[in-house]
């Protein structure tokens, strides 16, 4: 089991990752949101990730670009610990590693990914392979 939240602990997750991981990649976007809020990001996609939200009024959902996923910030200490999109009726994400607690540093393998320029279908096709498929959010509850 994978713990992570923003600084303040409004949004946490719990991310599944059976067998424990011998590595976990870890993808440092290169686009200007993620540079400039340290998103670098890792998914499972046979996980089971539970995102909790203890006041959604204090998460801001961003979305630019094709507008396909939403950044879920936190709006109290500013940390994005998730990213998620819904396609086809379900919905995907990805956790940033930058807010993992407990995680070995050396279980990381860090590779930059420069997704500019791919399409929106090769985009949403990549998310449904790799992003992790079994997502719960739930509102109203503090995490761990």
């Amino acid at each position: 089991m994978i713990l992570g939240r923003c600084h303040c602990g409004n949004i946490s997750f719990s991310l599944a990752w059976e067998p424990d991981p011998v590595e976990i990649p870890a993808r440092a976007c290169t686009c200007s949101f993620c540079s400039k809020h340290g998103g670098v990001w890792t998914s499972h996609a046979a996980g089971l990730l539970h995102i909790a939200i203890a006041d959604a009024t204090r998460v801001s959902r961003y979305a630019f670009g094709t507008r396909t996923a939403e950044f879920h910030v936190c709006a109290r200490c500013g940390v994005v610990p998730v990213v998620t999109s819904r396609i086809d009726d379900n919905l995907y994400a990805v956790v940033n590693v930058n807010t993992f607690d407990g995680v070995d540093p050396a279980l990381l393998r860090r590779v930059t990914a420069n997704l500019d320029g791919e399409g929106t279908d090769s985009r949403l096709a990549r998310r449904k392979r790799g992003w992790i498929a079994r997502v719960e959010v739930v509102e109203g509850q503090q995490g761990r």
